[in-house]
């Protein structure tokens, strides 16, 4: 099955025109069934996500901060799900396995890059809400809609240099190893390992970006949420508390939606020797499609505006 091309002459050879996605190895004949849930989880991720875009469209009381960054996370969301599952689905259906190398250095850069821009959005929803709970006279002067749009351009900058090296290194890189690449995914790290040179660069680039990232982001999320706490419970009656808390439960269970999935895949792919590799390949899978399946049914189960909006779409019938 597997491709080599140390027959020929790789003496110039920089990289190959095209590499083989083997999706699930050793899973291919359940590849069929694997994909129901994942088609479906992509299905509810895209229509949730272009729903919530479309409420707070039309709704003008929804025109404020809280549901331009969650806009941002739909958008982000529906980037995230799109660059990698009409691919995935196209091996488990059609055993399409092949991508141009181009565009397998274009999917790599999006995966990483919108997982950067939505981890630096939750930060932005923290900022949000505590600046709402801890300072709330001065929510709309503070957050006004230029300094949201600065925080949102932050959040596109961070991601897209951060991530940029990722895909100019791989293009670096001799490949005469091999073209199958182990994943239903361009994921980095999958990719430059077939690399036939010493790639520490890329691996220890890639591992510095993750973890300072992932570090940053969860230490300003925490000590945000450290002070929203606090006011909290200085309030004097018990309802509201539990107004205060109720603004911000939806945005705490996308944090966990998004960091949970994203941590425990990136330490098995590192860290996971002893995993087995099918095993690891779905844990990326499920970091990629989780997340934006779950934020839209969070925010509208959640969002008294976005819900009450929601039905009045479907009964027509203003709430």
């Amino acid at each position: 099955l597997l491709y080599s091309m140390s027959d020929s002459n790789t003496t110039d050879f920089t990289n190959p025109s095209t590499f083989i996605l083997l999706g699930i190895p050793g899973m291919e004949k359940v590849h069929v069934w694997i994909s129901i849930p994942f088609c479906t989880m992509y299905a509810i991720a895209v229509l949730g996500n272009f729903t919530i875009l479309l409420i707070v469209k039309r709704e003008p009381n929804l025109h404020e901060p809280m549901y331009q960054f969650l806009c941002m996370l739909a958008v982000t969301d529906l980037v995230l799900s799109t660059s990698t599952l009409p691919k995935t689905l196209s091996i488990y259906w059609f055993n399409s396995r092949e991508i141009d190398f181009s565009a397998c250095l274009t999917q790599m850069y999006f995966i990483h890059c919108f997982s950067v821009m939505e981890s630096g959005i939750l930060v932005a929803m923290a900022l949000d809400r505590y600046v709402a709970i801890c300072d709330p006279l001065r929510h709309s002067s503070i957050l006004t809609n230029p300094v949201v749009t600065k925080i949102g351009l932050a959040v596109v900058l961070r991601g897209g240099l951060l991530i940029l090296p990722y895909p100019f290194l791989a293009r670096r890189w001799p490949y005469c190893r091999t073209n199958i690449i182990l994943h239903t995914h361009c994921e980095h790290m999958a990719v430059v390992k077939l690399a036939c040179t010493d790639i520490r660069i890329s691996s220890y680039y890639s591992l510095s970006v993750a973890l300072s990232v992932t570090f940053l982001d969860i230490c300003f999320i925490v000590v945000s949420y450290t002070q929203i706490l606090r006011v909290i419970f200085s309030l004097p009656t018990k309802d509201a508390r539990l107004k205060a808390f109720g603004t911000c439960s939806s945005h705490l269970c996308v944090i966990l939606a998004f960091h949970i999935p994203r941590l425990f895949s990136f330490l098995t792919h590192r860290f996971g020797q002893d995993v087995p590799l099918h095993f690891q390949i779905l844990t990326a899978n499920v970091y990629l499609l989780v997340p934006p399946m779950l934020n839209p049914i969070i925010y509208g189960v959640r969002t008294k505006q976005i819900r009450e909006r929601l039905l009045w779409l479907f009964t027509h019938k203003r709430i």
